[in-house]
């Protein structure tokens, strides 16, 4: 952990400094984790509103964060759990059937006047949306976010061998997908 996330922790932990401490962690990640949830749940207003859930989650939570990670993948977990969280009651709300998530997703993509992507865009989410739900999580954070496997793997709490085969599985299915239009 950094000298930075370890001030900014203790200063979080601290009734003092807590308020101000939490705007600078606002400040710090709220765009990073912005993408990180819009690219699981691809919505822009779901984006927003998993995003507040998740700073809810952080500020109610840091007493019992225990450091035993980085606050950046503690911060990655909640927001990867929120996210996943909401589609989940999504598909019970709407009767999707539970392992059709791309379906639910991919009426997301065409309906979300915020995606301002080419075709080429277009046709890259489209293939990350009919992955399974680990794989296109893993595939997002490590293509996307380029986040280390070790790290993934204390976000998503699997083995770095199992989160590499996913991002292999996960990759070779994008691949198939698009050269199949070319």
């Amino acid at each position: 952990m950094s000298k930075n996330e370890i001030n900014l922790i203790a200063n979080l932990k601290n009734e003092k400094t807590r308020e101000l401490a939490f705007q600078n962690l606002v400040q710090q990640y709220q765009e990073r984790l912005y993408w990180h949830i819009r690219k699981i749940v691809i919505n822009h207003d779901d984006a927003d509103d998993i995003l507040q859930n998740t700073f809810v989650k952080i500020w109610k939570g840091i007493d019992k964060f225990r450091e035993e990670s980085g606050l950046y993948t503690w911060l990655y977990r909640i927001a990867t759990n929120e996210s996943l969280t909401f589609i989940n009651s999504n598909k019970r709300r709407s009767l999707i059937p539970m392992n059709d998530t791309s379906e639910f997703l991919m009426n997301n993509l065409e309906t979300d006047t915020y995606f301002d992507g080419d075709e080429i865009q277009l046709r890259l989410q489209q293939a990350i949306l009919l992955l399974p739900e680990k794989q296109r999580v893993v595939f997002n954070l490590r293509y996307f976010e380029e986040m280390k496997y070790e790290d993934m793997s204390k976000v998503l709490e699997t083995s770095v061998g199992a989160l590499k085969a996913s991002y292999h599985h996960a990759a070779k299915k994008i691949e198939e997908h698009l050269t199949k239009y070319d």
